[in-house]
C-alpha cells in the first residue's frame, strides 16, 4: 500500500507540472527542421515543438488491429451517412513514401437490419475502402495539426469522399453506439432540460468513471478536409463551385429553432456570427450542411447538432499532387470561454471560429482529447445526384447494373480504383502551456474508465476487446529482411520476427510510440464514487468489522468441531449426536 501510494503521488506530481513536450510519438524519419514551427495565428508568438509525426516512409506497413502503435485500420461495415462502402485494413498500405488509401470495387456481405420487418438480413456492398483512426492510442488537446495529401480520383467526377478529421475520444468513428448522446457535444453548462440529451452533463453531482462532477463531456468533431469532386457549375447560395473541400467544427447543442434552410444563406441572428474568412472569393460559408437532428425516442432524448462550416474552391492540381492542410486549435479555458479553430491550406488562411461566436448556443471550443482519422468514404449523400432524377428510384448504386445508372454521378464507374495519398502528418504544441496536452485520457478530461466501463459500445460483433494489444514481432520469417531488416528486427531461430527496441508490428515495420507522461485514473475498479467518511465513523466501522470477523471465525470453528463430532473418520458413524444431528444423519 505504501509503495502504491508513493507511485500515485509521483503520478499526480508529474501531471501537475507545467506541460512538457512529449517526444514518444515522433517519427525518427521527420527532418529535424520540422521539429518546431511558428503559428500563423496573429499575436501567437509561442514556441511550438513537435509532439507527433508519421512520415509513412517505411514500405509495406500494415495497419490491421494490433499491428501499429499509432493507427488502427478498421475491418467493418460503415452504417453512417448512407455509406456505400465497406472498410478493410488491406486497403491502407505504405508505398513509395506515402500512406495509400485505395478505394476499389470489391463485394462485401454484411448484416443489415430491415426497419419495417424488424429483422436482420444479408446485404452486399460493392465498394471497399479504408479508414485509419488513432482512437484510444494517440490524442491531443489543442495544437497545430498539418497533413500533406493528394486527393483521390479525378477532380471533375463526384462520388469519392476523402477526409482528414478529428473526433473526441469518447466516441469511436463508425461505432454508432459510442456516439449516441455524446457526439458532438462540447457543452459545459448545467441545463436540466438537456440532461437526457447529453449523457455526461454538467448537472451531475457525483464522480463517475473518474470524471469530475459538474463538467459536461462529449465528442466534438473538427473536419480539416472533406473533399468533393464533380463537374464545375454554379451552385445555390455560394460563389464556390466544384471541386471544393469543406472545413468544419461540429458541436452540440445546436440551434433548435429557426434554423437555416439547406442551400440558403442563414438569416441575421439565426446562425453563428463573427466567423472569419480569408479570401471570400475562394472560401465561403457552406450552405449545404448546417448539422443534423439526432432523433431518439422518447422525444426529449432528441437533440440538435450544428456544423459550422466553410467551403474552399480548389482545382485539378489538388488531385495530382500533395497540398498542405493545417489547423491551429486553441482549446477553450476551463470556464468554457475563449479558444479558437483556424484552417489553412498551403499556409494560406481560409476560415476561423472564435469561442465568442459559440455563445449563442452555449457550446465552447473543444477541450476534449481528440484523435486523428484518415479515410475515403463513398456515400449517396456526398457527390451523388441531388435531388434524385425524375423517374429514378435512387435505391441502387451498382456499376454495370443499368437500373442504377440514373442514380450515380457521370463518370463515377470509371473513377476506380482511386488512391488517397498522404505524405505526412505532423503535430506541434505550445511549449510550457498546459492548455495543450498529449493523451487520450487526461487529468482534466479522463476517458479511460468510461471506455472500459462501456467497452461494448466501442466493439463490433464477435470482438472481445475494442483494440488488440500491439504486437512486437511474431510474423513468420526466413531472413531479417522479412522483419524490416537488421535495424528493425531479426528472424529468430524459431523462424519468427523479433523486434529491436523502438519498433513494433508483426514484421517490425512500425516505429514504436507512447505517451511520455501517461495519465491513468486513480481507481481502476470503475467506482461510481468514493464516499468520504468522518474519522470517528471510520474507527467505529473498523471496530464493528473486527468484531464481526471474530464472531464469524468462532462460528466457523464451532461448526468444524461439530462436524468432527458427527462423523468418525472413514466410518461415517454418529458420535454423541444431539437429537437434531441424529435425525439429519444419513449413513
Amino acid at each position: 500500500m505504501i509503495c502504491s501510494a508513493a507511485l500515485v503521488s509521483w503520478s499526480v506530481l508529474l501531471t501537475s507540472l507545467p506541460h512538457a513536450v512529449e517526444s514518444g510519438w515522433i517519427d525518427p524519419d521527420t527532418p529535424s527542421n520540422f521539429h518546431s514551427t511558428v503559428a500563423q495565428t496573429k499575436d501567437d508568438a509561442r514556441e511550438y515543438a513537435l509532439v507527433f509525426s508519421d512520415e509513412f516512409e517505411t514500405e509495406g506497413r500494415s495497419f490491421a488491429d494490433g499491428q501499429d502503435p499509432r493507427w488502427t485500420a478498421i475491418d467493418k461495415n460503415d452504417y453512417t451517412n448512407n455509406a456505400l462502402h465497406y472498410y478493410k485494413h488491406e486497403n491502407a498500405r505504405t508505398m513509395n513514401g506515402v500512406l495509400n488509401i485505395t478505394t476499389e470495387f470489391k463485394d462485401n456481405d454484411y448484416k443489415a437490419f430491415n426497419e419495417k420487418t424488424k429483422k436482420y438480413y444479408t446485404d452486399t456492398k460493392h465498394v471497399q475502402s479504408a479508414m485509419l483512426q488513432g482512437w484510444n492510442k494517440f490524442c491531443i488537446t489543442g495544437g497545430i495539426v498539418e497533413f500533406s495529401a493528394k486527393l483521390p480520383g479525378k477532380s471533375n467526377i463526384g462520388g469519392h469522399w476523402p477526409a482528414l478529421w478529428m473526433l473526441g475520444n469518447l466516441a469511436r468513428a463508425t461505432y454508432v453506439g459510442s456516439s449516441d448522446w455524446v457526439w458532438p457535444f462540447s457543452y459545459d453548462k448545467c441545463d436540466q432540460s438537456k440532461t437526457k440529451q447529453q449523457e455526461i452533463n454538467a448537472c451531475r453531482k457525483i464522480s463517475h468513471y473518474g470524471m469530475k462532477p459538474g463538467i459536461g463531456r462529449g465528442a466534438p468533431e473538427i473536419d480539416i478536409l472533406e473533399a468533393m469532386g464533380g463537374e464545375a457549375g454554379r451552385l445555390p447560395s455560394t460563389p464556390i463551385q466544384r471541386p471544393y473541400f469543406s472545413s468544419s467544427l461540429q458541436v452540440a447543442p445546436g440551434f433548435s429553432k429557426n434554423r437555416p434552410l439547406i442551400m440558403h444563406q442563414p438569416k441575421a441572428g439565426h446562425w453563428y456570427e463573427g466567423l472569419e474568412y480569408g479570401d471570400k472569393n475562394t472560401t465561403s460559408l457552406n450552405p449545404f450542411f448546417y448539422g443534423v437532428t439526432l432523433v431518439h425516442k422518447p422525444k426529449d432524448y432528441t437533440y440538435q447538432s450544428d456544423a459550422i462550416s466553410a467551403n474552399t474552391g480548389i482545382d485539378e492540381s489538388y488531385f495530382k499532387k500533395e497540398n498542405i492542410y493545417r489547423i491551429e486549435w486553441e482549446p477553450s479555458n476551463k470556464d468554457g470561454t475563449g479558444g479558437y479553430v483556424r484552417w489553412y491550406v498551403n499556409r494560406k488562411f481560409l476560415f476561423g471560429i472564435k469561442g465568442d461566436s459559440l455563445n449563442i448556443t452555449g457550446a465552447s471550443i473543444p477541450r476534449e482529447p481528440m484523435y486523428m482519422i484518415m479515410n475515403t468514404a463513398v456515400a449517396s449523400s456526398w457527390g451523388f445526384p441531388v435531388p434524385c432524377p425524375e423517374g429514378c428510384n435512387c435505391d441502387c448504386y451498382e456499376c454495370g447494373n443499368p437500373d442504377c445508372d440514373c442514380a450515380i454521378p457521370t463518370g463515377y464507374c470509371d473513377n476506380f480504383p482511386a488512391h488517397f495519398e498522404i505524405g505526412y502528418i505532423r503535430i506541434w504544441q505550445a511549449v510550457g502551456d498546459d492548455n495543450q496536452q498529449v493523451g487520450c485520457s487526461t487529468e482534466d478530461r479522463p476517458t479511460d474508465l468510461f471506455i472500459k466501463g462501456h467497452k461494448m459500445r466501442y466493439m463490433d460483433d464477435g470482438e472481445k476487446e475494442p483494440l488488440l494489444a500491439v504486437h512486437y514481432g511474431g510474423a513468420k520469417c526466413e531472413s531479417d529482411l522479412d522483419c524490416g531488416g537488421s535495424i528493425h528486427g531479426n528472424c529468430s531461430s524459431s523462424a519468427t520476427c523479433v523486434c529491436n527496441e523502438g519498433f513494433a508490428g508483426y514484421n517490425c515495420l512500425a516505429y514504436d510510440g507512447f505517451d511520455d507522461y501517461p495519465f491513468r485514473s486513480f481507481d481502476d475498479s470503475l467506482p461510481v464514487s468514493k464516499p468520504l467518511l468522518p474519522k470517528p465513523l471510520v474507527a467505529i466501522s473498523l471496530v464493528l468489522s473486527t468484531a464481526f470477523c471474530a464472531s464469524l471465525f468462532v462460528i466457523v470453528l464451532k461448526k468444524r468441531q461439530e462436524k468432527k463430532l458427527i462423523y468418525s473418520i472413514g466410518e461415517g458413524e454418529l458420535l454423541n449426536p444431539t437429537y437434531e444431528q441424529a435425525i439429519m444423519f444419513k449413513p
